[in-house]
């Protein structure tokens, strides 16, 4: 698992190059059949997905009917997940593969195990995720 995957996540744009190489170290490469769900809407995260081929498509069941909509179709480079690897809520949708689709996964008791280890990534991450959350209150933001 190469690092420069990893360094594609958002959460990661702080991350020295030896620090991203401690997390490819947990990464698992994973391969998914047409049809097959990534992701099922409700379950704990295991992880952060790097899709590297293929597409899938995310969808969400909605009450009371529980109809599904399709949200956002996703391909090589798009980051599933990453909230997983923080929290341990549900997830709130589901992603199925479209194709055959490839992903890297980091698992989150890896994560977690790493960030034990390596109290700097933690720093950084809280950083990223402070600025984040700084944008998101500055007045005339619109979230797309």
């Amino acid at each position: 698992m190469n690092e420069e995957t990893l360094r594609q996540v958002p959460l990661f744009a702080d991350l020295s190059k030896k620090e991203l190489q401690t997390l490819a170290k947990s990464c698992q490469e994973r391969t998914y059949k047409p049809g097959t769900t990534l992701m099922k809407q409700g379950d704990t995260g295991v992880g952060l997905y790097i899709i590297t081929k293929g597409h899938a498509k995310v969808t969400q069941e909605q009450d009371p009917d529980r109809a599904e909509v399709t949200l956002n179709h996703v391909g090589p480079g798009d980051v599933l997940g990453e909230m997983a690897l923080l929290d341990d809520l549900p997830r709130s949708a589901n992603v199925i593969a479209e194709d055959e689709v490839t992903a890297v996964l980091l698992p989150v008791w890896e994560f977690r195990a790493a960030l034990r280890s390596n109290p700097e990534i933690g720093l950084k991450l809280l950083s990223v995720l402070s600025h984040r959350l700084r944008n998101v209150q500055q007045p005339g933001h619109t979230q797309g």
